[in-house]
């Protein structure tokens, strides 16, 4: 499988804005202390309700990296809403995978099922947002690291 050239459709540009939309609206409440500490409770007290595991209690250190987690998501939000190109979509496809094999390795290692709700959307948005970078078709740039997404992301 060799890289094709970014993707250019309407439709790819609008899921690269819809993914930033859902990241703007889930994370907002991460990204203060104050904030945080509502998000956290109502986390909280749903996996507690659903049987889901409840989370640990608030900590300073947990609320930092929560909080860094939030500032930087909104800002990579704010960027894919005001300037939706389509290596953004290619970006936002790689740190969803990251995001989402951290999550499946906490729930493996016994962190709160509600995770389960975030992992999905994560998958999801990874999925439809590399997918058209990708294809199996074979040719001369095939193996050379010279292919078109190279060129696409301007190396």
């Amino acid at each position: 499988m060799i890289p094709r050239p970014a993707p250019t459709r309407p439709a790819y540009l609008r899921l690269v804005r819809a993914s930033a939309w859902y990241d703007l609206v889930v994370t907002a409440g991460f990204a203060t202390p104050w904030t945080y500490a509502l998000v956290h409770d109502v986390l909280d007290r749903a996996g507690d309700r659903f049987g889901w595991g409840t989370l640990p209690a608030l900590d300073p250190t947990q609320t930092m990296y929560a909080n860094l987690m939030g500032s930087l998501v909104l800002v990579w939000s704010a960027l894919r809403l005001l300037r939706p190109v389509a290596v953004h979509g290619l970006f936002d496809g790689f740190a969803r995978v990251l995001f989402a094999a951290w999550e499946a390795y906490a729930l493996a290692h016994g962190a709160t099922r509600v995770l389960w709700l975030f992992l999905g959307v994560e998958v999801a948005f990874g999925v439809l947002q590399l997918a058209p970078w990708w294809s199996r078709r074979s040719g001369p740039a095939a193996g050379r690291g010279d292919g078109p997404v190279f060129n696409a992301v301007g190396r």
